[in-house]
């Protein structure tokens, strides 16, 4: 209803629900544009490491995508083989005069791939990751998955029957690769090794056969193993624990960035440039702020109505 002034007219609980949106939205904009302000600010501000001599924690990576000795993957929809995909269906729907495109399935993978410069190799999980690829594809068809090039696409899908749209992205081998995350090394004997469990665990492995046990440390043939006997079990245990050690010491060292456990901060992978990056983020901020320009004072209008 409008009055004279031409002013819209609500009722009060209409007024409290409107007010309730727009200040819902005003927030959602404001802790989108932080976000994105600070992701870009993360990108600058962290310089780039090598491989090899990267600090443990956070860390900024650039290298070439390898599958690391794994065959590659196939994306579920367009069938591209790749090391890493996305993918999102949906189904255009009408419900009486509304007419839009729901979201009917989506995925992604999350085997781990190798990122390689000329210093070493770290393995990359992707799950839980903020990726931004190049590499995208978006087609319609008449099936809730793609089934080749007799499927029916576009207008004439719609007229026939259901109409779908299909979403992929991936990353391929060989692709240069930007990774911020938290990087790990292990192996090498750079973890502590607590003897003292293995040897426990050595023991737990011998009790579950029993029968050896006794052969071995039974001295004196009476079925049981007495103080004295479980005093040389102990010391044999840990001098296989010792030599578990220093096999697990000789390992290789595995290098590995995944997501924080801390909230807050980021873990991006992307084949864009570091910098084109940062200016996507920084225009994402500045279309949040206008925004939060205009879902700001209609919260206001609202609630002061």
């Amino acid at each position: 209803m409008i009055d004279v002034h031409g002013v819209l007219l609500l009722s009060t609980p209409a007024y409290y629900i409107f007010s309730c949106l727009a200040s819902a939205l005003a927030l959602f904009f404001l802790m989108a544009m932080f976000r994105r302000w600070r992701r870009a600010r993360w990108l600058e501000d962290t310089p780039t490491s090598r491989i090899r001599s990267a600090a443990q924690g956070l860390v900024e990576l650039q290298g070439t995508l390898d599958a690391g000795g794994h065959e590659p993957l196939i994306s579920p929809l367009g069938e591209v083989d790749c090391l890493w995909y996305r993918f999102v269906v949906e189904e255009y729907q009408r419900t009486g005069k509304n007419k839009e495109w729901r979201t009917v399935e989506k995925g992604e993978s999350e085997r781990p791939f190798l990122l390689r410069d000329d210093t070493g190799s770290c393995w990359i999980k992707p799950k839980g990751a903020d990726v931004h690829p190049r590499q995208r594809r978006r087609w319609e068809g008449s099936q809730r998955w793609p089934a080749g090039r007799n499927v029916r696409t576009g207008f004439l899908a719609g007229l026939l029957g259901s109409r779908y749209r299909y979403t992929e992205e991936w990353f391929s081998e060989g692709e240069m690769l930007y990774a911020l995350g938290w990087f790990e090394s292990r192996g090498g004997g750079r973890e502590a090794i607590d003897q003292q469990a293995i040897a426990r665990q050595v023991i737990s492995g011998w009790k579950a056969d029993y029968d050896d046990l006794l052969a071995r440390f039974d001295r004196n043939a009476d079925g049981q193993i007495d103080l004295q006997e479980w005093q040389q079990v102990r010391a044999a245990a840990g001098r296989e624990a010792e030599r578990l050690a220093r096999v697990e010491g000789r390992q290789p060292v595995v290098h590995v960035l995944a997501k924080p456990a801390r909230y807050g901060l980021p873990f991006i992978l992307s084949d864009h440039h570091e910098e084109d990056l940062s200016r996507r983020m920084r225009r994402g901020a500045v279309w949040c702020m206008l925004g939060l320009g205009v879902s700001m004072p209609l919260a206001c209008w609202f609630w002061l109505a």
